[in-house]
């Protein structure tokens, strides 16, 4: 929601921070409540149910805001706002009822990329230009949409990965923190 709020307000760097920080959250929260002790089923199942919220908000609702807040609300930006939206959905969806495939892999890209890949990809804003910006930004919204959906396995990113992600947040604040 922070960085829904930033990226109408038109604080973008703000609002990345915001959401590379909801990417620590959401990396980190499972492996805490996994370690709560005396959680029961419905706990888990509640917590799962709150995850999907949180991830289509931070993960799809942010980013397709973000494209329409830096295309000044073009109505030809829409589609791809709303193609992430539907992405996220089905795809969230689809991991509630069918969890994981057989060996522990995604089926399509994890819908947490999406922060990762606007996060950096924003990044470039000021050499792309701010007339061609927005319509980068849309091809790459799109792309993370149809990729949401793929029918190709991905590996579920465990162990050194949570390094990875911590350095990544961090190191991605402080060039957003000092490009402000």
């Amino acid at each position: 929601m922070t960085a829904i709020f930033l990226a109408i307000r038109g604080e973008y760097h703000a609002a990345m921070i915001a959401l590379l920080w909801a990417l620590f959250c959401d990396w980190f929260d499972g492996p805490i409540a996994r370690r709560t002790a005396n959680r029961t089923e419905d706990d888990r199942a509640f917590g799962g149910q709150l995850d999907s919220l949180v991830d289509i908000v931070c993960s799809a609702a942010a980013p397709a805001t973000i494209l329409l807040c830096v295309a000044d609300l073009n109505a030809w930006f829409l589609p791809g706002a709303f193609l992430l939206l539907i992405s996220g959905a089905l795809r969230l969806a689809h991991f509630n009822i069918f969890g994981l495939r057989d060996g522990g892999d995604y089926c399509g890209l994890p819908i947490d990329t999406n922060i990762i890949v606007v996060t950096a990809v924003f990044a470039f804003r000021g050499s792309i230009g701010e007339s061609v910006f927005p319509w980068v930004l849309y091809g790459v919204v799109v792309l993370l949409a149809a990729l949401g959906l793929g029918p190709f396995k991905t590996p579920k990113l465990v162990g050194g990965w949570y390094y990875a992600i911590t350095a990544y947040v961090i190191g991605m604040t402080g060039f957003y923190a000092l490009a402000v």
